[in-house]
């Protein structure tokens, strides 16, 4: 696993943690729509979708 997709993993983990997209941006001291691109990418590389857009807090798996 590449360095770059580690840093995507323990990102979305603060999101998680946070269930807050707003939260876990301040936290890891990013803008919230990096933070977003993050978790998109995420999901692209799994196929899956790990959060509720209407309900960002909201993990879905």
């Amino acid at each position: 696993m590449k360095r770059e997709e580690i840093a995507d993993l323990m990102a979305f983990v603060v999101v998680a943690e946070e269930r807050s997209f707003t939260r876990a941006a301040a936290r890891l001291s990013m803008a919230q729509s990096a933070l977003s691109q993050i978790v998109r990418r995420i999901e692209e590389r799994l196929g899956l979708r790990l959060s509720d857009a209407n309900h960002a807090q909201r993990c879905t798996h």
